[in-house]
């Protein structure tokens, strides 16, 4: 065996620090773009931030004693320097309208959005390979017709309904008019249901029709075929040979996707008053609380490079062939 060949098989020859480097580098700026995106958003505001958080009756000494406290009177470069420090030191400011540290909020709220999200993601996966695989076996080489085009029919519809209209619906319809599901909060197991239902409907619909186009074009390969010259188990050949080589553009889109359930959980948690980041961010939007808006969108911002980042890495292991293309 080559040299070349054993890189590919391995992931080493050089070629991961390179590639570690790069992913590195590419998170390295994402993350400084976010953070001063972040910081720019008090100042991007027309007008007063302050005053219009405080409201245009607010006596202008309070105002002025705000602003102080805030740091807002200070010049743009040194109030970005204070907001890389306390960023550093996990000083994320104080919310204008409770007096909270925005690092504490965040930190009652944000458990409640992780298990949202991570619940809805765990049941998209749980869903949408089987079916997938599924339909992939039975509609392979043109077969059932019909099935295929319910199954395409179905998928299209429910990923082009958004989460909260889902949501709106459920709680219509189980919540309201059959009474199975609490229509609000996050008192118990049962309430848990209808908001991940409609975070994790649409994603569903969208993997598994993935998963099937990905599997029928594996199956056609010659290493799927020598499989099965070798009359090994019909379940072998789908799960052990087949499956794990059409999953790489599935966690690709499965890493988007969870970027996007995160930031799905807005209008959901809305819809279900839950209490998470989601409502707690367009509350403080609406109250024009600017320093939990920027918390909040960092923590969101965070997430989704990170995810990106998992997502990354996990591709060049399962395909070392990408580390080494991309160096």
């Amino acid at each position: 065996m080559t040299t070349a060949a054993v890189a590919v098989r391995t992931g080493r020859g050089g070629h991961w620090p390179a590639f570690a480097a790069r992913r590195l580098a590419r998170f390295a700026g994402s993350l400084w773009a976010l953070l001063t995106a972040a910081f720019l958003m008090i100042h991007l505001v027309p007008g007063d931030p302050v005053r219009a958080a405080l409201g245009m009756t607010a006596p202008a000494e309070l105002v002025a004693a705000r602003r102080h406290a805030l740091g807002l009177d200070d010049p743009l470069w040194v109030q970005y320097g204070h907001y890389l420090r306390g960023l550093v030191t996990g000083d994320l400011g104080t919310s204008m309208v409770s007096g909270q540290p925005v690092t504490q909020v965040i930190g009652d709220r944000l458990p409640s959005t992780l298990q949202l999200a991570v619940l809805a993601f765990a049941v998209v996966v749980v869903v949408a390979v089987p079916v997938g695989v599924t339909f992939a076996v039975l509609t392979r080489g043109g077969r059932r017709r019909g099935g295929e085009l319910a199954f395409t029919s179905v998928s299209v519809f429910f990923a082009a309904v958004p989460e909260f209209l889902v949501g709106v619906g459920l709680v219509a319809l189980l919540a309201v008019g059959l009474g199975w599901f609490p229509v609000a909060g996050a008192d118990d197991a049962s309430a848990y249901v209808l908001p991940v239902a409609a975070l994790a409907l649409g994603p569903s619909a969208v993997l598994a029709r993935i998963i099937r186009v990905e599997l029928l074009s594996v199956l056609g390969a010659d290493f799927v075929r020598t499989a099965r010259a070798k009359r090994l188990p019909a379940r072998l050949v789908y799960v052990r040979h087949a499956l794990p080589n059409a999953l790489t553009a599935t966690l690709t889109l499965g890493g988007l996707m969870l970027t996007a359930m995160v930031a799905g959980t807005v209008l959901v948690e809305n819809v279900f008053a839950w209490p998470g980041l989601g409502s707690t961010i367009v509350q403080s939007i609406v109250t024009k609380d600017y320093p939990l808006v920027q918390g909040i969108v960092l923590v969101y911002g965070v997430g989704v490079l990170l995810v990106n980042l998992l997502v990354d890495v996990v591709l060049g292991v399962l395909d070392p062939r990408s580390a080494i293309r991309e160096s």
